[in-house]
């Protein structure tokens, strides 16, 4: 593509564009998996080729069940990208991580159900590596990122991944502080993985709007209540996305930079010539 982007950022509820943009173009990028949630907008920040994509679309039309993570990642991929910044509003399990915190996680649990986790399937078999869910130079990043911008921030720490839209019941919540873990939310999960298929560098910058219903303060969790913290997250998430740009890039000595090296288990003569053409930016280095 003419378009070429080396960072990607997926906006998430409340962060629909990114200020600060120059030489901006409005760019369609079609995949394999159908469009992805909006056209993405690229163009640079700070001096680095920067694409943004609003996860739900401008205005909010789509559901987290109904996100085309695939398309998502997959035009990231398409445009080059080899970090993506991803920003997600979460609930707090734990009292200490306040609403307007933010947490850079470092682990997942899966409750989800009906989502496209993989690129492959098709005549193609693979199997990441995925004991560290998120790119540990690229979380580091973040991290030191929020304490740019002064945001009150969190590192480490396990992201629930439930399916939605509904907010949790009690029993849910209780059984979620009780494993240990820290926020809740309901879309990153399936953009690490496919991040990790792609050799792409990912990290979430988790904001936190509610304790979640666990909280005595917190038993009726209203979507209202969570636009409103939003509206104010979204500035600290402008600032540190900003800076963690800044920061980049890195160097990629990290897993995912190579995570398909031994991931690919079948043979490439065995691959359907039309899977190794869909596929060409994510496996074309491993098959010809």
């Amino acid at each position: 593509m003419s378009e070429r982007a080396e960072i990607g950022i997926i906006g998430g509820t409340g962060l629909y564009q990114m200020e600060g943009f120059t030489d901006v173009r409005e760019v369609t990028v079609e995949t394999p998996f159908g469009p992805p949630s909006d056209s993405l907008m690229v163009g640079s920040l700070d001096g680095r080729r920067v694409a943004f994509l609003p996860r739900h679309g401008r205005g909010h039309r789509i559901l987290p069940h109904e996100l085309n993570f695939r398309a998502n990642v997959f035009a990231m991929k398409k445009l080059g990208a080899e970090w993506i910044l991803s920003v997600s509003a979460v609930g707090s399990l734990k009292e200490r991580y306040e609403p307007r915190h933010v947490l850079v996680p470092d682990q997942f649990i899966d409750r989800t159900r009906r989502r496209e986790s993989t690129f492959f399937g098709r005549g193609l078999v693979a199997h990441v590596a995925f004991a560290h869910p998120f790119c540990r130079n690229l979380s580091k990043v973040m991290a030191d990122a929020c304490a740019d911008a002064g945001a009150t921030h969190h590192v480490g720490g396990t992201y629930v991944c439930m399916e939605g839209p509904q907010f949790s019941t009690l029993a849910e919540s209780q059984l979620y502080r009780s494993w240990g873990a820290d926020v809740i939310g309901m879309t990153n999960l399936q953009e690490a993985k496919l991040a990790r298929e792609a050799e792409i560098c990912y990290a979430t910058l988790a904001m936190v709007t509610d304790y979640d219903c666990w909280h005595p303060e917190h038993d009726a969790v209203t979507a209202d209540q969570i636009m409103r913290v939003l509206a104010k997250n979204a500035e600290t998430a402008k600032a540190v996305l900003q800076a963690a740009v800044r920061r980049l890039p890195v160097p990629r000595d990290c897993e995912c930079a190579t995570a398909l090296r031994y991931a690919l288990i079948t043979p490439p003569e065995l691959v359907p010539a039309a899977v190794k053409r869909e596929l060409e930016p994510i496996v074309g280095r491993y098959m010809k």
